[in-house]
């Protein structure tokens, strides 16, 4: 009997019951630095390596450009805390805006005709979803959990999500990278070649704000649309996967 009948037989089922049931590990991961309480908002100025902290009459932090150093955390703890959960409400965002901790102020208009425009695109995308993956000058770190979601533990395919590599047979473009400007043609052709509806995710800080290259990269938005925002540097599989849910009309 080979060794991985034998780890079969040891281990069981490895495959998390995620999203009919809940999962330690994915509540347990650490997501973006949120703002705690009402300190006193001095000193706080060049702890972020990305510029997330801002100071307008109130602390906010962009999870959109955090990296999770955690320097904010380490030298202002009254201040900053660690977000948690990978699958939680602040896990993915359907604007750029609503990654701005604290939240600024959205009507409930707003809020209900970006879901219903979504919803509406993705209605089609119920049963079978495949996904055309674009890296658009990643560090590798987004790859690496990308790749663990056909995996055993995660099992992409359970949910009916399935990675294609033409955009012709794709449904939703998970695009990783800050957005260099070498890939910006390739993206846009990739997602002109995908059918309607279609959904563009970016996945990490670097697809989102151009992460530690925000001086000079500012993410995929320019290429492409993006419909769902992942922060995180790099957002845990729980992360991506809750994304692809809730793009797709799978998870509210």
């Amino acid at each position: 009997m080979s060794i991985w009948a034998l780890r079969g037989l040891r281990d069981g089922v490895v495959t998390t019951r995620w999203p009919r049931r809940a999962d330690e590990y994915a509540d347990a991961w650490r997501g973006p630095v949120t703002v705690i309480g009402d300190a006193d908002a001095q000193d706080v100025d060049g702890l972020c390596p990305t510029g997330a902290i801002e100071v307008a009459g109130q602390v906010r932090v962009d999870q959109g450009k955090c990296i999770l150093c955690g320097r904010c955390v380490a030298q202002r703890p009254d201040l900053f805390a660690w977000s948690a959960g990978a699958t939680g409400p602040d896990a993915a965002a359907l604007t750029r805006e609503a990654l701005v901790i604290p939240h600024i102020a959205e009507t409930d208009e707003a809020v209900a005709a970006v879901r219903a425009a979504l919803a509406a695109r993705t209605a089609a995308l119920r049963r079978s979803v495949h996904v055309r993956h674009v890296d658009a000058g990643s560090d590798g770190s987004e790859e690496w959990e990308i790749q663990a979601l056909p995996g055993p533990v995660y099992d992409v395919h359970r949910l009916g999500v399935f990675f294609t590599a033409s955009p012709r047979h794709a449904d939703v473009l998970l695009v990783t990278g800050a957005g260099s400007p070498g890939m910006a043609g390739p993206l846009r052709t990739t997602y002109d070649g995908m059918p309607d509806p279609r959904v563009v995710i970016a996945v990490g800080t670097d697809a989102i704000s151009g992460g530690l290259l925000g001086d000079r990269l500012t993410g995929v938005a320019g290429a492409v649309p993006v419909d769902v925002f992942v922060p995180g540097s790099p957002p845990s599989p729980f992360g991506i996967l809750n994304a692809l849910l809730i793009a797709t009309g799978k998870l509210r």
